[in-house]
């Protein structure tokens, strides 16, 4: 499997999570929040542990990690938010998957839809992108000196790894949707920390774009990404290197 990210400059992809760390916050809050709803014990409740881990990758301080899990049971209330997938086109025929977190469907679905069509996209019906994605658990640790190749292999497969990617800066760890919680685990009872981890959407293939098409299309992620409501964004585009340090 080839990696899913560059992930080739750490310094540069830190600096990038940096100047969006309010954003990445406040959507990683919510999700927390929404997950804690009814269950805020990480031991018994293994889909909040998934988004602690997320939230820790993200370099997210405890104290927001235990406010927004509090949140569940006050601020919330009777607020009931909603886990909504669209699917859709960017120019050029690239397949775009948004994750939507929602306590109103219509606001959401009229915002991406806005979004998409001002970039030269739009919204497509269920089904019409995701089979060129593979759903599979993804985890990038940091490659260090203490953590050589062979140790990190031996680590990842006996914890349950489906593959592991060696990078020139990191390990691409890929896990089933069903093991990822088990193999993330297993590594951080090893003391091993996550650049990244959660379950994600991996193209089976790319496709590249040039010039104002891929401005456009980079265009279109930045102003998804700044929807309230939107918590990832999934594409096939192969961003070139340069594009992505800046």
């Amino acid at each position: 499997m080839s990696g899913h990210s560059k992930w080739h400059n750490i310094a540069a992809k830190k600096g990038k999570a940096d100047a969006a760390r309010g954003r990445i916050f406040t959507k990683i809050g919510r999700e927390l929040a929404v997950a804690a709803k009814g269950n805020p014990n990480p031991a018994t409740n293994s889909k909040l542990a998934d988004v602690i881990a997320k939230a820790k990758a993200a370099n997210m301080p405890n104290d927001n990690i235990e406010r927004s899990i509090k949140k569940a049971a006050g601020e919330l209330g009777d607020k009931e938010y909603k886990e909504l997938v669209y699917e859709g086109y960017g120019v050029a025929g690239s397949a775009v998957i948004i994750n939507a977190l929602t306590d109103n469907i219509n606001r959401t679905a009229g915002d991406i839809r806005s979004t998409m069509s001002k970039c030269g996209g739009q919204m497509g019906n269920t089904g019409c992108v995701s089979y060129m994605f593979d759903q599979k658990g993804y985890i990038v640790v940091e490659r260090t000196l203490e953590l050589d190749e062979d140790t990190m292999m031996e680590y990842a497969l006996d914890a349950g790894a489906d593959d592991v990617v060696v990078g020139e800066d990191v390990y691409e760890i890929f896990t089933s949707p069903a093991d990822f919680s088990a193999v993330r685990t297993n590594l951080e009872a090893k003391n091993i920390s996550f650049l990244q981890a959660e379950i994600s959407m991996i193209p089976q293939s790319k496709v590249s774009l040039e010039g104002d098409k891929l401005e456009t299309f980079r265009k279109m992620l930045e102003k998804l990404e700044d929807l309230d409501d939107v918590q990832e964004v999934y594409h096939n585009v192969d961003l070139p290197e340069d594009e992505e340090e800046e």
